[in-house]
């Protein structure tokens, strides 16, 4: 499915009450920001990956929740479905969550996810960082929807765990958008 609508409108919009983050408004992003959403260490090689499959654009919102839980959509369209594919499979995202997200740990597979949850011509492999965690705990999922690569990101801080379904709700909204 070849996406024809403005990126910046497929972005799901922030919740009422949460705080928008200043550096991802819901519109263009550069893929420095973008990268920056990956650990340093991987930046480079991500980086690398990105020039070569050439996006057409990169759009993103943010926000933060009261409870401290941040939020963030990157959505990623590619020239085409072949490009948006082959971005998943060099980051390595499947069976694992791949190409580690800044501040994670160990993530896995969210087995609380159902594929059920999917929509039609719409691939999602959800992940959840494992105990022991760091200083927050991060949720994160790629969409795969035609041309357009999407990255949602729940986070976090102290020792509690993100909630499970404010992230899928988010999940499932966006990907409605994309569907």
């Amino acid at each position: 499915e070849i996406h024809h609508a403005d990126l910046r409108d497929l972005l799901l919009p922030a919740p009422a009450g949460a705080v928008p983050d200043k550096k991802l408004p819901g519109g263009w992003i550069s893929t420095e920001t973008f990268l920056e959403a990956y650990r340093q260490q991987d930046r480079q090689s991500v980086s690398q990956l990105i020039e070569d499959a050439a996006p057409r654009h990169i759009a993103a919102r943010g926000w933060t929740m009261p409870d401290g839980t941040t939020s963030r959509i990157y959505l990623v369209r590619f020239t085409s479905t072949a490009f948006a594919s082959g971005m998943i499979d060099d980051l390595n995202v499947g069976a694992s969550a791949g190409t580690p997200l800044d501040r994670t740990d160990t993530t896995e597979i969210d087995e609380s996810w159902s594929s059920q949850n999917d929509f039609e011509n719409i691939s999602s492999f959800v992940f959840a960082e494992q105990a022991p965690f760091g200083a927050e705990h991060v949720r994160q999922a790629y969409t795969l929807a035609g041309d357009t690569l999407a990255l949602v990101v729940h986070e976090r801080p102290g020792k509690r765990e993100t909630d499970r379904i404010p992230f899928q709700q988010t999940l499932i909204l966006q990907n409605q958008l994309l569907a």
